[in-house]
């Protein structure tokens, strides 16, 4: 009895699987730095885009893995 598993079937799910975490890990640096440039925004730019400094505080506490 052979033991043997295609190296296809195994390498499809793992490339799906590694492209899933670097999908997230993505995801994770994108909002953790667009987050921390909107503490860098002016009143006027938070102001033209309908936010305020409250707003900001509260999206910069959330940790990066929450959307």
């Amino acid at each position: 009895m052979s033991t043997y598993v295609s190296s296809s079937m195994t390498n499809h799910h793992a490339n799906g699987f590694w492209s899933g975490v670097a999908e997230l890990v993505a995801a994770w640096r994108f909002r953790y730095r667009t987050r921390h440039e909107l503490a860098l925004w002016s009143e006027r730019e938070l102001h033209d885009l309908g936010l305020s400094r409250g707003d900001i505080a509260a999206e910069i506490d959330k940790p990066f893995w929450r959307a």
